[in-house]
């Protein structure tokens, strides 16, 4: 099991059009093989930071979604209204 954290950073007034299509991308990941599920969250006293943390069967799974047609389709409407690039960040279990 693998969680992908996804932090965004929205353009100032556009919060309710993200959540929209945030939901909209969050929608069609719940049919992606391997998704096991995920949360959005909102930075307290910063509402134009988001981060996003999914949680995938493997690496495989979710390199399938992020390189899938859909996550475009669905990232095409999420993209512009965000002020920079998002960050993602893949972490694993630790082992012992």
């Amino acid at each position: 099991m693998i969680k992908i954290i996804i932090e965004r950073r929205i353009m100032p007034g556009l919060e309710e059009e993200y959540e929209a299509a945030a939901r909209e991308a969050m929608r069609h990941s719940l049919g992606a093989r391997g998704f096991v599920g995920g949360e959005s969250l909102v930075e307290l006293g910063h509402s134009d930071r988001r981060l996003m943390i999914t949680k995938w069967r493997d690496m495989r799974a979710w390199k399938e979604w992020y390189q899938s047609e859909t996550r475009a389709r669905v990232m095409q409407s999420l993209l512009p209204l965000l002020t920079e690039e998002e960050r993602i960040r893949i972490y694993e279990p630790t082992t012992h």
